[in-house]
């Protein structure tokens, strides 16, 4: 099953995908916020590419795992999503994954201006292997 994964902020949105057997997932591309909330045709672009049959949500939930307002705002631009693109939508604790990512380009030797673009989509690919790897015990 192959599915793709939405980091979500503000300005942009982090994607990874699965490969087909679902066990692998990769870094994808970074949209803004707006092409991917309103459906368009990049976005589209990329869900008739990998014909993803879900989407796996990072969730930013406070350290403590309390659900705060930038919890309640993805959830409610995924709802959003999983609508616009009739496919069905998980969220998974998302929680130092943006830390884990900046940490993996940095060691790449990536500058802080050049990890910009790249930090939401490596997000998006390291809580979906966590989901993936979950869904395989």
């Amino acid at each position: 099953m192959r599915v793709i994964a939405l980091d979500i902020g503000r300005v942009r949105v982090g994607i990874a995908v699965s490969d087909a057997a679902g066990s692998i997932a990769l870094p994808l591309k970074v949209l803004p916020s707006n092409e991917v909330k309103t459906n368009a045709a990049s976005f589209r672009r990329i869900l008739e590419d990998y014909e993803p049959e879900l989407i796996v949500c990072g969730l930013p939930m406070s350290l403590s795992g309390e659900a705060n307002q930038q919890a309640q705002d993805v959830k409610a631009f995924a709802e959003l999503v999983s609508q616009n693109t009739h496919i069905p939508i998980e969220y998974v604790d998302e929680r130092l994954s943006s830390k884990e990512a900046k940490a993996i380009l940095h060691k790449q030797g990536l500058s802080e201006k050049a990890m910009r673009g790249k930090v939401d989509m490596v997000a998006a690919s390291l809580f979906l292997q966590a989901w993936l790897d979950a869904k395989s015990e």
